[in-house]
């Protein structure tokens, strides 16, 4: 897998979660303290994000670093 399926596939697991939780882009971004569209585009694999804004993330779902990178190969 090359890096921009895997961050695709990174984004796709965090949109994923970001919905079974019930949350939209605007209100996981507010919850985190960032802007929609840095959700939008982590969603759509269109950066590597840094592990501070993982943990980030995984602090606005409510989960853990792990569990956001469970991605399927």
């Amino acid at each position: 897998m090359d890096k921009i399926e895997l961050l695709k596939s990174l984004g796709e697991r965090i949109k994923e979660i970001r919905l079974a939780k019930g949350l939209t882009q605007t209100e996981l971004a507010h919850k985190i303290g960032k802007d929609h569209p840095s959700i939008n585009r982590l969603e759509k694999g269109k950066i590597n994000p840094s592990y501070f804004f993982l943990c980030e993330v995984a602090d606005g779902l409510e989960i853990s670093v792990v569990e956001i990178l469970k991605v399927e190969n």
